[in-house]
């Protein structure tokens, strides 16, 4: 069983997950996938065709466009911004010819950051608030900056750590 606020509008042929929570004014639209125990914040759009996984939490004024893959337990910061077309142009639409952008299992993109279509971001990467990223993101990398750019890498806890420790579950030294 999940929760849908009264407020938000689920098309027909959507699938959603137990335990899933979609508060005030979101849509999800036809053909979306949404897994178990999400959380989906206020004023929310889940485009057409778009996958989340498992244990996803998608903040507020957040819109995942179609092409957009959100693997299990990524976190959507506050405001941030995927895209789906590489030149939009009012005068040219593309009817459904969008770039793939894949955000793989616990990934964290911090609030009002900015993902331009077409790239990857790696297993438990961190993006930072108001960082653009604008190419593919190893996995647990730190990006920053405008555009984006590699600081550092964290481990699955979001510790930071030294490159070779990235993937060591917490247990990393300092």
């Amino acid at each position: 069983m999940f929760q849908v606020h009264p407020s938000s509008y689920i098309d027909d042929n959507v699938t959603i997950g137990d335990g899933t929570k979609i508060w005030h004014f979101c849509h999800v639209q036809s053909g979306a996938v949404i897994g178990k125990n999400c959380s989906l914040g206020q004023n929310v759009n889940i485009g057409n065709n778009v996958r989340i996984g498992n244990g996803v939490r998608i903040q507020n004024n957040v819109s995942v466009y179609e092409g957009v893959e959100l693997e299990d337990n990524v976190f959507c910061g506050p405001s941030c911004v995927f895209t789906n077309v590489l030149i939009p142009r009012a005068h040219f639409p593309v009817h459904g010819r969008y770039e793939r952008t894949l955000v793989k299992e616990g990934a964290s993109l911090g609030a009002n950051c900015t993902i331009v279509c077409g790239h990857t971001i790696g297993r438990g990467a961190m993006i930072a608030a108001g960082a653009v990223v604008t190419k593919d993101v190893p996995d647990f990398a730190i990006m920053a900056g405008v555009p984006a750019r590699c600081i550092g890498f964290v481990n699955e806890r979001g510790e930071k750590v030294n490159k070779g420790d990235a993937s060591s579950n917490g247990k990393a030294d300092r």
